[in-house]
């Protein structure tokens, strides 16, 4: 692929909530995403209200000025406004400007490229008005939604990694939609990983582990998985719930699953042990625009039980890949996991099948795409007079 803007390397300004490196899968995608450009040639950029200490960033990062957010101690609100990076990014002078969050930051920095009439893009991460749909608040999912599409109609391109919430989307009037979906790293998640030592380690011995991974907050429908937790343990010994992810509600998420084993946050090979040596992906969550962890999870061999909403609603094959349950149904989701529980060869064989899947979901394929779309709106969107070299 040419990725050449004229004389001189493609140059990419990005805009995220956190570069905290193994935060979430947020962070995850975009740590992947700077390997590539960096094998590539891509010149690139990051401006976050978190990022890694100096010596241990892969490419230039700023940091903007920031409050913490009031919700989630491990989250920071960027303060509005261009001046916090608008001399770091006009001596960037990219080609291309692509925000990864739709708060301040990302807001003020499609504001910037409309100004300077460089093309923005953007992918939606995050799925905020399904959160208010979560809480039952009215007056938010509806202020949601408004800001979301102006915000996203601003952009030239909007980069959505499920076909269902982009249908969603479009429903709303969201018009500059784009199918791009996300990869797995194969050889990180992989099979090879499963560990007899960790299954000793953990208590598994004579179970089947039914692994949970990803941020414990309520919105990711955990009070649906404490209840499928609570039916299926009152009836059966051979199950366990073991949860690797962190956050504010772990310590009532505990007390409803008193003998699930909570992993914490891990990452990296701990993590990949972790999914290879379960038995099954047990995840819930309605509000994610893809679910990288359903992805890793199969990539890891294990059949997923998920939410008939959401993003992975579009990649798991009900009955050949995996399960889909019933939304925000606990009953649904334990007769399903007891299902699975008791058809160890349906299993295995739902296993094999989501692994071949997902061996087929490249990143490189993926971020060739991506790459191409940068280069067509560089060379043929928006076009500009460059600054003098």
């Amino acid at each position: 692929m040419d990725i050449q803007g004229g004389h001189h390397p493609l140059r990419i300004a990005y805009f995220a909530g956190t570069m905290r490196p193994g935060h979430d899968g947020v962070t995850r995608v975009l740590y992947r995403l700077i390997d590539a450009l960096v094998e590539t040639g891509i010149d690139s950029v990051f401006f976050s209200p978190i990022i890694p200490p100096a010596g241990s960033r892969p490419v230039p990062m700023y940091e903007v000025p920031s409050v913490r957010f009031p919700l989630y101690r491990d989250y920071r609100f960027a303060y509005p406004g261009q001046k916090h990076f608008e001399a770091r990014l006009s001596a960037f002078d990219p080609d291309i400007i692509h925000i990864n969050s739709p708060c301040p930051l990302g807001h003020a920095a499609v504001r910037y490229g409309r100004r300077a009439g460089i093309p923005v893009v953007a992918t939606y991460h995050t799925h905020f008005p399904s959160y208010a749909k979560y809480y039952k608040i009215k007056a938010l999912e509806t202020f949601s939604w408004n800001y979301l599409k102006n915000l996203y109609n601003d952009c030239d391109r909007v980069f959505v990694p499920s076909e269902p919430i982009r249908k969603e989307l479009r429903a709303h009037g969201f018009e500059t939609t784009e199918f791009l979906p996300h990869g797995v790293d194969t050889g990180m998640f992989n099979p090879v990983y499963r560990s007899d030592e960790w299954r000793r380690l953990h208590g598994c011995e004579g179970k089947t582990v039914l692994l949970f991974a990803g941020r414990l907050v309520w919105e990711k429908d955990l009070r649906t998985l404490a209840e499928a937790y609570r039916i299926v343990m009152a009836s059966r010994s051979d199950a366990l719930f073991v949860l690797a992810g962190d956050g504010p509600v772990r310590e009532e998420l505990a007390a409803l699953m008193p003998r699930a084993v909570f992993l914490g946050q891990v990452g990296g090979t701990a993590l990949a042990a972790a999914y290879a040596s379960s038995d099954l992906f047990v995840f819930p969550s309605t509000t994610e625009t893809f679910g990288n962890v359903t992805l890793e999870a199969m990539a890891s061999g294990i059949p997923p039980v998920c939410a008939r909403e959401g993003g992975a609603y579009g990649f798991v094959k009900s009955g050949a890949t995996g399960l889909l349950v019933e939304p925000r149904n606990g009953v649904d989701l334990a007769e399903k996991i007891a299902f699975m529980i008791d058809r160890p060869g349906e299993r295995k064989k739902m296993g094999e099948a989501a692994l071949s899947f997902a061996s087929e979901q490249s990143w490189d394929r993926i971020f060739d795409r991506l790459f191409a779309g940068y280069v067509d709106l560089a060379s043929g969107g928006r076009s500009r007079k460059r600054k003098a070299a």
